[in-house]
Parts: C-alpha cells; sequence; structure tokens
C-alpha cells in the first residue's frame, strides 16, 4: 500500500504554474506595462517609452484603436494620441490581449477540443462582456472585454502541464452528439488535477501580478456570489457572458452543463430579462468588430 498522499489544491496549482512558467510567459515588455500602469505614479509618457520599443505592439494598438471596437472619429497614426484618447488602462489591456493570442495556438486534442476553439471561445466571451458592461452602464467596458478573454487562462495551464491527464478529463466530460457536457468537467478536473482550471487560472494570474479582478475572473468565473460584493461586479459579466458564449453556434462549452444564466447573478448586476436579450441580439454583430480587431 502506498505512504505517499495525494497533493493538496495548493500544492498541485504551485506546482502546474511552476512547470509551465518557462513555457507560458508574457512578453517582458506586457509585464512592464502591467507594473507601469499599476502604479500610481505613472504617466502616459512612461507608458510611451516602453512601449515605443516594440514596433509589433505600437502596431497592434494603432490597429486596435483605429478599429469599428472604439469608434473614433478619423486615422491615429501616433502611439502617444492613441494613449492619450485611450487612457493607460485601455493600452495596458490590449497589450495584454496582443500577447495571449500565442498562447493559444496549438491542434486538437481531442474530436472536441483544440486550443483555438478555446481562443474562439474567450473572444466571444469578451465581446459578450463588453455589451453587458454597456448595457448596465457600468463604464468598464475594457476591463471587461479582457477580463472575458482572459477567463479560461487555467485550461491553458492545463494544455502545457500535462495535455494526457487533460485529454483524459475531456474524455470523461463525454460531450453528446450536440456537444452538450454530459458529466461535470470541473468536477472530473479536481479527480485528475487535484484543482480545477479556476484554481490554474489564478495561480497563473498571481504569478503574472495580474491586477486583482483578473485573478478573481479566472478563479470564480464559475461561482462569482463566492466572492465579497464588492469584488464580484465583474466576475458576474464574465459568468453570464462565458455562457453566452457556450451558447454561439460551435462555441466551447464542455465546462457548461447547462447554459441557464442564474438569476441571482442576473440581479447581482441589475441585468434585467429584456437587457439579456439586447446583449444577445447584438452579440453577432460585435464578434465580428472583435475578429477583426484580434486577427
Amino acid at each position: 500500500m502506498s505512504n505517499v498522499q495525494p497533493l493538496s489544491k495548493d500544492q498541485a496549482v504551485a506546482g502546474a504554474v511552476r512547470e509551465i512558467s518557462h513555457i507560458a510567459t508574457l512578453p517582458e515588455i506586457t509585464l512592464k506595462i502591467i507594473e507601469l500602469v499599476e502604479s500610481p505614479s505613472s504617466t502616459a509618457q512612461d507608458l510611451h517609452k516602453v512601449i515605443a520599443n516594440d514596433p509589433a505592439l505600437c502596431s497592434r494598438i494603432l490597429k486596435v484603436v483605429n478599429s469599428a471596437f472604439y469608434g473614433l472619429p478619423g486615422q491615429i497614426g501616433s502611439i502617444n494620441r492613441a494613449i492619450v484618447l485611450l487612457g493607460l488602462n485601455a493600452v495596458k489591456n490590449i497589450a495584454i490581449a496582443a500577447s495571449l493570442a500565442k498562447l493559444f495556438r496549438g491542434g486538437s486534442l481531442t474530436p472536441n477540443f483544440s486550443a483555438k476553439d478555446l481562443w474562439s471561445h474567450s473572444i466571444a466571451t469578451a465581446a459578450a462582456s463588453k455589451l453587458i458592461a454597456d448595457q448596465v452602464k457600468l463604464g468598464l467596458a475594457d476591463e471587461c472585454f479582457l477580463a472575458g478573454l482572459i477567463h479560461d487562462l487555467g485550461i491553458i495551464v492545463e494544455i502545457q502541464y500535462d495535455r494526457h491527464r487533460l485529454i483524459d478529463v475531456l474524455g470523461r466530460v463525454a460531450p453528446d452528439a450536440s456537444g452538450v457536457p454530459t458529466q461535470d468537467m470541473l468536477m472530473i478536473e479536481e479527480e485528475i488535477f487535484g484543482a480545477t482550471h479556476q484554481d490554474f487560472g489564478f495561480g497563473l494570474c498571481e504569478k503574472w501580478k495580474f491586477p486583482r479582478t483578473f485573478v478573481n475572473v479566472c478563479g470564480f468565473h464559475h461561482r462569482p456570489l463566492e466572492l465579497p460584493t464588492e469584488a464580484r461586479t465583474i466576475v458576474s459579466i464574465v459568468s453570464i457572458a462565458d455562457r453566452l458564449a457556450g451558447g454561439i453556434d460551435k462555441g466551447f462549452r464542455l465546462d457548461l452543463t447547462s447554459l441557464e444564466i442564474p438569476a441571482d447573478v442576473m440581479d447581482d448586476i441589475k441585468l434585467s430579462n429584456e437587457g439579456l436579450d439586447a446583449v444577445r441580439a447584438r452579440l453577432p454583430e460585435q464578434l465580428d468588430v472583435v475578429n477583426a480587431m484580434l486577427s
């Protein structure tokens, strides 16, 4: 009989994040931008100095600021002007979004799953999160967009850390012919990995020193009401957006046995049924805009 004790959840997460740190990393410039924007003493000029050293990132920011996503008048040709118009926080979010796309590359793990599917789902969740934020007049549309984009980072941790265990999880989720999972993915993750993708996402975001909102989104998007009231608004928005995105044709939803949106989560952000219907109606068009922006 083995005396080896199973790893605790914290040990499982720490081991996975440590193991993948040399694989899944954010570019140094993105980490610098996050650190700079989180510092209360930073200025637009400080941010410009950092970004100006990366022509690819400059190009991405100008593409985004000139996209239909922002709907700004005229073409903006300078990074300085983009920073002034968008603000430091929005530029930070664009830098993170541009850096993340490369983590979601890779072929299919199973007939029902590939990292590319997950990226498509993340984009749809981001688009829906922005629409919900606009609908409830939260004023944090940029923040909600990025929160939606990163919410399933924990699954990327699982891919990088031990894809064979993830393949085992996905096999046991056993989706039916229409793609609806017949088993609870989070329970199976707990059994096979010792932790869920929420736990892994939480751990990776802490390692990368992401703002606390994003740490919470990765760690609690399936259970937003477990957070204190003051910490859960954006997490509740992403939780709803995740289900809306799961309802898109061929959208990833292996971690959602039901797409029904809990009334208490809608109440938490004061989103009415009419407001939800309005978001659902606008999502396809918004998704076209976002796909063009992030392509």
